[in-house]
């Protein structure tokens, strides 16, 4: 039989999941729970002040702003490649 999990170990893990930007995967997997554990709880602590609306609102913000920072690294290794194909062609 598993481990008995307190409540404050699964609010923790809640507002971790939520707030922290990694994937439930790496959350579970750092806490040693399974992937379907971990969404039970995200399920019966959704509607309850485990994470604040403040701190959901800064974590989509994060979330956002790591896509946007993916795509502006892309974009830029894009830019490096062609100045170097142009640069080979003026010789």
């Amino acid at each position: 039989m598993g481990l008995k999990r307190t409540d404050e170990f699964r609010k923790d893990a809640v507002r971790i999941a939520l707030t922290s930007g990694l994937t439930r995967k790496q959350v579970a997997d750092d806490l040693g729970v399974g992937m379907s554990t971990l969404n039970k709880w995200i399920t019966a602590h959704r509607d309850t002040d485990v994470v604040s609306k403040e701190d959901l609102d800064i974590a989509k913000e994060n979330d956002r702003l790591r896509r946007e920072i993916r795509l502006l690294k892309e974009e830029r290794e894009i830019l490096k490649k062609a100045t170097q194909f142009f640069a080979g062609l003026k010789q």
